[in-house]
């Protein structure tokens, strides 16, 4: 069987791993002329490790070390006062994105980097600059742009949601006595260890758009807590003196985590997804997974572990090209009515996190009437997910 794999992002990658598992032929194709992605951190859940487990790479990521799931897990208001207190899901990692994306390269098939895919057809044609390739699939793992799903009928288009975020990773680690969110005036900061003691933070504002979507980047980086925030190198300081001027004034740790972060590392991101859920993620013989299938917004952290959900599913069900059409069918009913749930939990979460003016003082009231043990089950219900049994076994 022979696959062919557009994008050598989390799904791509993670997909060429599970077809390899297989014995099928893989080939992954990555425009980029070299795979180093830039980013900052991602979290990794129950669900996500679940998926990586069934195509042995679980291991590997635990491997990395904890990150502070030991740590309180605090909603607070920029004074610092807790309006929800938890603790982290005893799964959870939050990992660096370039070491992931490390364990990912060295498990799966070499990548054909600076390879532009012009056309990608139902029949599982790859048109590329050096001629027509064939497969029995195609993964179209082409991120939140994905030229792929662009060129079907059924496209509903990209928006933005009408915030901006800001990311940072330490240049050293920085002590910390809880994890979690504060949520401001249509501004929210974010706060998780990483496991060799740095600190992944992100800063959100309700903002206009700076950049134009028309044409949203796809590459190794695109696609996968805002850590799923699409990948966009700052604009050398200037991101980060924003960043300061907004939350400097707000509690500790955030104004060490500022001080402690190099000016020309932040990323800054226009948020966007997926203006409706797209109709099927299949179309003959190519088959989306990840941000090209079902971009959202990432303030449940889901992004990245959907993408690993969607190519171990993808490899498990897709075994036999003669049963294509209907293993294609399942997988496109088992992932479209998970992925476009957890979207719009998302979508409500943001709205409510992004809340501004006199609504605020009703919200926080609201949210400190919510016991921890209540987001707690709402957090494992997400991650209950398992792969399903591989197709023919």
């Amino acid at each position: 069987m022979k696959v062919g794999i557009v994008g050598a992002g989390i799904g791509g990658l993670v997909a060429a791993v599970g077809f390899a598992r297989t014995g099928a032929s893989v080939t992954v194709y990555e425009r980029s002329p070299q795979v180093g992605p830039v980013g900052a951190g991602i979290s990794l859940f129950g669900n996500g490790f679940r998926a990586l487990e069934a195509v042995g790479l679980a291991g590997a990521v635990h491997a990395l070390g904890s990150a502070g799931s030991g740590l309180p897990a605090l909603l607070r208001t920029p004074s610092g006062r807790t309006l929800v207190a938890t603790r982290a899901t005893a799964d959870l990692r939050v990992v660096h994105r370039a070491d992931l994306h490390r364990i990912l390269l060295d498990a799966a098939p070499p990548v054909h980097t600076g390879a532009a895919v012009l056309a990608v057809h139902p029949d599982g044609a790859v048109e590329t600059v050096h001629g027509v390739d064939r497969f029995d699939l195609v993964v179209g793992a082409d991120g939140i742009g994905s030229a792929i799903r662009r060129s079907w009928p059924t496209d509903p288009g990209i928006r933005y949601a009408g915030y901006v975020a800001w990311r940072g990773v330490t240049r050293e680690p920085v002590a910390l006595s809880a994890a979690g969110e504060t949520w401001g005036s249509g501004e929210r900061f974010g706060i998780a260890p990483l496991p060799d003691g740095r600190v992944y933070w992100f800063a959100v504002a309700n903002a206009a758009a700076r950049d134009s979507h028309a044409g949203a980047a796809s590459g190794p980086g695109a696609g996968g807590a805002l850590g799923d925030a699409r990948d966009a190198l700052g604009g050398a300081g200037a991101d980060l003196a924003e960043v300061d001027r907004r939350f400097r004034g707000w509690h500790d740790p955030i104004p060490a985590l500022l001080d402690a972060t190099d000016p020309d590392a932040v990323l800054r991101n226009d948020i966007i997804e997926l203006a409706a859920p797209l109709s099927s993620f299949v179309n003959g013989r190519i088959a989306l997974v990840g941000d090209a299938a079902h971009a959202m917004t990432p303030n449940l952290g889901q992004g990245g572990n959907l993408a690993i959900e969607d190519a171990v599913t993808l490899a498990r069900l897709f075994t036999d090209p003669s049963s294509g059409p209907a293993q294609l069918a399942r997988y496109d009913a088992e992932r479209r009515g998970r992925t476009a749930t957890i979207a719009r939990q998302s979508r409500m979460m943001g709205r409510v996190a992004q809340l501004d003016g006199l609504a605020v003082p009703v919200r926080n009231g609201l949210l400190r009437l919510i016991p921890g043990s209540a987001m707690a089950r709402s957090a494992e219900r997400l991650q209950a997910w398992r792969p399903p049994a591989v197709t023919g076994a």
